[in-house]
């Protein structure tokens, strides 16, 4: 299962790279995440364990997991490896690169499904689609409200 997500940011390469590799700052400038903390620091990333909320309407659903955390400042990546969590063994690129007028970020979750029974389908129908995209887009809008100066 590959899930994409991209947006173009009125904002420099790295303003926009300095909000996405900072995130034990998201909690501040993310409505949706609860926690981000660093278990373990190596190199600008380290082992860093994320929670967010994945709104319904009205209802909120808890979402955490455990990441090995890869900050490319020269080829501007982060990279992720799920380490825990139902989506443990995914694998997740941020490319921030220059585009257009501005900048343009892309997101790509690559992971074959939990290890039980129909996990691979229920990653393609369920959880790509639905929590996944559901959280990456709403981090990728508000990096971009963020890194636009609107608040």
């Amino acid at each position: 299962m590959l899930t994409v997500d991209r947006v173009l940011i009125r904002a420099s390469v790295e303003r926009v790279f300095a909000a996405a590799s900072d995130v034990e700052r998201w909690p501040e400038i993310l409505a949706h995440y609860r926690w981000v903390r660093f278990l373990e620091r190596r190199d600008g990333g380290g082992t860093v364990e994320m929670a967010a909320w994945r709104p319904f309407g009205p209802l909120r659903y808890p979402t955490w997991w455990v990441s090995d955390m890869t900050v490319d400042r020269r080829a501007r990546e982060i990279r992720y490896r799920h380490v825990r969590g139902i989506t443990r063994g995914m694998d997740v690129v941020w490319r921030i690169a220059p585009g257009g007028p501005g900048t343009e970020v892309t997101i790509e979750h690559d992971w074959t499904g939990p290890r039980w029974p129909l996990g691979r389908l229920t990653a393609e129908l369920v959880i790509g689609p639905v929590f996944i995209h559901g959280i990456a887009a709403r981090t990728l809008a508000g990096i971009k409200r963020f890194s636009e100066g609107i608040t």
